[in-house]
């Protein structure tokens, strides 16, 4: 396995350590995809735990001036790490007003990610900087459960607010309770909603507007009006609101048609579970910022932002 990149442009530089923070803020370790086209970030722990899920991608073309990679195999022409995503960030932040940025797999005693970072001094002469990030190498076998999700047919998909205000809505309602009610239809309506034995209090978003189905099998026989709901764990929102360093062109929100486990794991359904493995089907390349509330199982996240997307899934309480 071989794996080596440079980033000489400041604003590409600049973006990747946005998106190397805003991992850091969802994820405390994860797994990096390195692929020939694309680097993704991925956390897919068991949401029929009550774990939260996570695909990041990126097109590599657009950050980096050179990307030379090498998979265990031709077959297989892909590496799988786990790292400690904060690692990675804090590395990157060292990176400001650099003139280029070196990534490359190492091995020193332990495999890592080095990170060379060359600064300018004072003298207008330059100094390299280096990190050396402890990864682990994940084996083929394990590759199954570390797969692009496919999401299945939502009862509502929507599109959301401007994140910074739902995020501000939030932080208030986590002072008075634990948990939050998603309310969405339709019509383009989406409720925050807290009850507590004292007060019910309720946040109302109107004309914000609803995707077109992913497929064109998907009923519409919903009647528009109506609420789909699912109750999150406020604090688990409340990370994903705030670990968003990338301003999303698009943000979708989708509840995913209840009666249905979501797991790792292979499998096709009429409802598909989000770590099926497999690599197309409605919903798997999407644009913008959408939800997707699955009736009392499953918050489906969909932002995009140019080069970047990001799909995150929350579980409903029960």
């Amino acid at each position: 396995m071989k794996f080596r990149a440079k980033i000489v442009d400041a604003a590409c530089l600049n973006h990747f350590t946005r998106v190397s923070a805003m991992i850091a803020k969802l994820a405390k370790t994860c797994t990096l995809r390195i692929s020939p086209e694309k680097l993704n970030f991925v956390l897919s722990d068991r949401v029929a735990s009550g774990g939260v899920s996570m695909w990041c991608e990126l097109e590599q073309e657009n950050f980096f001036s050179e990307f030379q990679m090498e998979g265990i195999s031709a077959e297989n022409n892909a590496i799988y790490l786990d790292l400690t995503a904060e690692n990675l960030s804090r590395a990157l932040k060292t990176a400001q007003n650099a003139r280029a940025l070196k990534i490359k797999l190492t091995n020193k005693h332990f495999p890592c990610l080095t990170v060379s970072i060359e600064l300018l001094s004072v003298s207008s002469s330059s100094r390299v900087v280096t990190h050396d990030i402890p990864v682990k190498v994940i084996p083929r076998k394990l590759w199954k459960d570390l797969q692009e999700p496919t999401i299945p047919d939502s009862d509502v998909s929507i599109y959301l607010p401007v994140l910074k205000t739902m995020k501000s809505i939030v932080e208030k309602m986590k002072n008075i309770s634990n948990h939050l009610i998603m309310e969405a239809n339709l019509s383009g309506e989406l409720n925050l909603k807290i009850e507590t034995e004292l007060v019910c209090i309720t946040t109302h978003f109107k004309d914000l507007g609803n995707p077109p189905p992913a497929s064109e099998d998907t009923s519409q026989e919903r009647p528009p009006e109506q609420m789909a709901e699912v109750h999150v764990d406020i604090r688990k929102l409340l990370q994903f609101l705030a670990g968003q360093q990338v301003n999303p062109t698009r943000a979708v929100c989708r509840q995913l048609k209840g009666s249905h486990t979501f797991h790792r794991g292979a499998g096709r359904l009429s409802a598909r579970p989000p770590w099926s493995g497999a690599q197309d089907g409605p919903g798997a390349h999407l644009t913008g910022t959408e939800n997707y509330l699955v009736s009392n199982k499953i918050v489906h996240f969909d932002l995009l932002h140019e080069d970047v997307s990001l799909q995150y899934f929350i579980p409903a309480l029960s």
